[in-house]
């Protein structure tokens, strides 16, 4: 077992394991520590506990001290510095006339590095702007090319729910997201009424999506022939995924008649789920843009 403490460097980022050594840390603190980019300031996460050594990166790098008032001084400053950067650096993206939208710019704790990430459609030759900015703040720059889920997270907004967007209040990593689920889920196949604000397909499809293909996998198809527990055979109609109930039409008295049944009270042959979809090629084409693989954020480095 090895003792770590979690920080995590940006809002709703990912949480890195430290070495807390003799040091007393508590959650919610403030702690400068040393990464692979330099000093930087977090917030702890995760108060000091044993871990498995297994589950670690060696070699853990340590915490050098808990944030004084001087350092929280030195973050604010940063942070008013940050701005200032940002708009010189779309000063010299405009000179350069370079086709990239600049998110943020971003300094390390003890300024040795300075980073900007930005989106692009594709490749840019950024190497004339590198020289501009590293002549103006003579600190090392770094120009960093991320997708539109991370330019999202970092600006934030509010989702149709309602709600802030999860990527930006607590989604720590991005999971894949697939047309599967929003099928699993009998959602609208339009694609303005199942991609986020960054353009691709929801995060949130991914949270139920266990839930559905379980109950799913209970429920028998439209179409398909049921017998009943009162002694009826008939063909489903509709389900109700959630209440696990169905739709029958069955035949009494030689009338036909919907009745509505619980999936207990049915008897047919399970079989492996059937993609209904019928869609264009066109169709297909937009919805599968919408996807997103996941992968690792460009904004985490290798801390």
């Amino acid at each position: 077992m090895i003792k770590v403490v979690g920080v995590r460097f940006r809002n709703a980022g990912k949480i890195y394991y430290f070495a807390p050594g003799k040091q007393k840390i508590e959650k919610g603190m403030h702690v400068i520590v040393e990464t692979a980019r330099g000093v930087e300031y977090g917030t702890v996460l995760i108060a000091p506990r044993e871990v498995k050594e297994e589950s670690v990166i060696q070699p853990l790098k340590p915490v050098i001290r808990v944030a004084t008032a001087e350092d929280d001084k030195t973050e604010e400053k940063n942070k008013v510095k940050e701005k200032e950067a940002f708009r010189i650096c779309l000063e010299k993206i405009a000179k350069h006339k370079l086709e990239m939208k600049l998110v943020e710019a971003e300094y390390t704790f003890d300024n040795n590095k300075l980073l900007f990430y930005f989106t692009a459609d594709g490749r840019i030759d950024f190497r004339e702007l590198v020289k501009d900015l590293a002549a103006v703040f003579r600190t090392r720059i770094e120009l960093r090319q991320i997708g539109v889920r991370d330019e999202t997270k970092i600006l934030g907004g509010i989702g149709i729910c309602g709600r802030e967007l999860c990527c930006k209040s607590y989604l720590s990593e991005f999971a894949p997201v697939s047309i599967k689920m929003a099928k699993e889920q009998n959602l609208s196949l339009n694609p303005t009424k199942i991609s986020g604000v960054c353009g691709r397909l929801m995060c949130c499809l991914k949270n139920e999506e266990e839930t559905y293909e379980y109950l799913n996998s209970r429920l028998p198809y439209v179409g398909d022939t049921v017998t009943t527990d009162d002694g009826f055979r008939g063909e489903v109609q509709s389900v109700n995924v959630l209440r696990q109930q169905v739709k029958v039409l069955i035949e009494v008295n030689d009338e036909k008649e919907i009745r509505e049944y619980k999936v207990e009270q049915l008897k047919f042959r399970p079989r492996k789920r059937k993609e209904n979809m019928k869609l264009s090629k066109e169709e297909m084409k937009e919805l599968s843009a919408l996807e997103d693989k996941g992968g690792k954020s460009k904004l985490d480095d290798a801390k």
